[in-house]
């Protein structure tokens, strides 16, 4: 009897736990590249989802279509706004894309699906100032090839993508080699403050009609239509298909005119994302939702916390490492040039770069942040650990000897407490470089200071630049004071240990 009475416990639990399992509500992540348009449309995205019935996050500004693309393939993402032309010249470059069908068929391949378009074709174009194009007589791309003076400056993207400066140059034999790579929204100010000549937009940039700019006709058509589309992920059509179902309702949504009005409502009124994104799903569908956006205190405490986090682990993992390896460098000279030469190596490399090496190891987020702030960390201390037990006076270690220390010994009542000044030098600095360098990690989805300073430098907001540039500022003052702290608490046994 007892056991038919666990049996039909058993079921029951069963049954209700995969009832319970049943009921929970898909998870669906959002993604958006680091301009306004792409954001705006992921905060829509993401309102659509969670009025479908999924918990959903947008993970915003994450950079350039490669990183979009890769998340998106490793499942770091599951949705994210796209132009068909990108597609087709930069995700799908060197295949034939003849027609919408084979685009959704190679997409498809890879386990991605497509959208129909959203409703508007933001096209690249070239633009110029009133002024400029009347002084040189500018109409068309093909007028650029007489003016050999004029100062290109173009968003780093463009500067390197398929569709982008390289093969425009070719296509329209243009002369100029001083084109200047930028982030895209500063090149509007170059072009105002006269530094730059002609840049790259979008054609639904808000700034084109707010500063009266010029679009140079593609004379020759060599920009393809960039229509708006939804990229995700096959198996969200099972894993959450009313998501899907809610994504395809925007299709057709959007015109040119009023994809342009939404940006406008960010980069000129100075609404906030989420505010345009909610207003316009009530509007359009009659949703509700709050946009998202929280107040300025919440929002600093949730910064410093994640900037804490990548800088904490990264360096506290890295004076793990660095001090071993700078004794290691001391005892044996053959071994500490080549660690010396390596850490100096990983020094040399540019802070972004090195996010972007770890992204294909550890994918998008806080661990390859970690990874590359830690291996940023490790000179300063290893180099400060062996100049500080390599600066000790002979003659103590030769009394040491002398005494019959073992090296242990030596190394922990002699060695290490007289190179604590060195060494809290190193992790000084080690930790003020990490926390400068950390504010990267949100162009790759770390979070941090980095983030409101990203969405300052694309609205033209100081700011909010402000909101993550003077913290960070004073979390480098606090940390540097907090580790002299330390090394006066420390410094007595240091003293001890040379007086004996």
């Amino acid at each position: 009897m007892r056991r038919h009475f666990l049996t039909v416990i058993l079921v029951l639990t069963a049954i209700s736990g995969s009832t319970i399992a049943g009921a929970q509500a898909p998870s669906v992540t959002v993604g958006s590249k680091s301009f306004t348009e792409s954001v705006i449309l992921g905060d829509i995205l993401t309102g659509l989802a969670r009025n479908a019935g999924a918990t959903a996050n947008h993970r915003k500004q994450l950079g350039g279509t490669r990183i979009l693309w890769n998340a998106l393939l490793r499942g770091e993402i599951d949705a994210y706004p796209e132009y068909t032309g990108t597609i087709a010249r930069e995700i799908l470059s060197g295949q034939k894309i003849p027609s919408r069908q084979s685009m959704i068929a190679a997409l498809a391949s890879k386990g991605i699906s497509m959208s129909a378009p959203l409703g508007f074709n933001n096209t690249y174009a070239l633009a110029v100032t009133a002024q400029t194009a009347t002084k040189y007589s500018l109409k068309t791309i093909s007028d650029l090839q007489r003016h050999t003076d004029l100062r290109l400056g173009f968003s780093n993207e463009f500067m390197d993508r398929g569709d982008g400066w390289p093969a425009l140059k070719r296509r329209y034999s243009l002369p100029q080699n001083n084109a200047r790579g930028l982030d895209h929204d500063l090149a509007y100010r170059g072009l105002q403050s006269g530094d730059i000549d002609v840049i790259d937009v979008y054609t639904t940039d808000a700034e084109i009609p707010y500063y009266d700019l010029t679009l140079l006709d593609d004379d020759l058509g060599h920009f393809p239509r960039y229509d708006a589309v939804i990229l995700y992920r096959s198996a969200l059509a099972q894993t959450a298909p009313a998501a899907v179902s809610a994504f395809n309702r925007l299709t057709g949504k959007i015109n040119a005119g009023k994809m342009a009005a939404l940006n406008a409502s960010v980069k000129v009124k100075r609404q906030t994302e989420g505010a345009v994104a909610a207003d316009f799903l009530n509007i359009q569908y009659g949703v509700t939702q709050a946009d998202g956006d929280s107040s300025a205190g919440t929002r600093l405490y949730t910064r410093t916390l994640e900037h804490l986090f990548l800088v904490g682990i990264s360096l506290f993992s890295a004076i793990l490492v660095a001090i071993p390896l700078g004794i290691l460098a001391v005892r044996h000279r053959r071994t500490g040039q080549i660690i010396l030469s390596v850490a100096g190596i990983l020094q040399t490399i540019p802070g972004l770069a090195l996010l972007v090496f770890m992204i294909p190891l550890l994918g998008i987020g806080s661990e390859p942040a970690i990874a590359a702030l830690f291996l940023y960390s490790l000179l300063p201390i290893i180099r400060n650990t062996h100049t500080g037990i390599s600066g000790i006076d002979p003659s103590l270690q030769n009394s040491a000897i002398a005494l019959g220390l073992p090296p242990r010994a030596r190394l922990r009542l002699i060695e290490l407490p007289l190179a604590i000044p060195s060494i809290m030098a190193g992790i000084k600095t080690s930790a003020v470089i990490n926390i400068g360098t950390a504010t990267l990690g949100a162009l790759i989805g770390a979070g941090g200071y980095g983030q409101p300073i990203l969405t300052g430098i694309r609205l033209d907001n100081t700011e909010l630049i402000l909101e993550g540039a003077i913290p960070a500022a004073l979390m480098a003052l606090a940390v540097q004071y907090g580790f002299e702290w330390v090394e006066r608490r420390l410094a007595p046994s240091g003293r001890a240990a040379a007086q004996t």
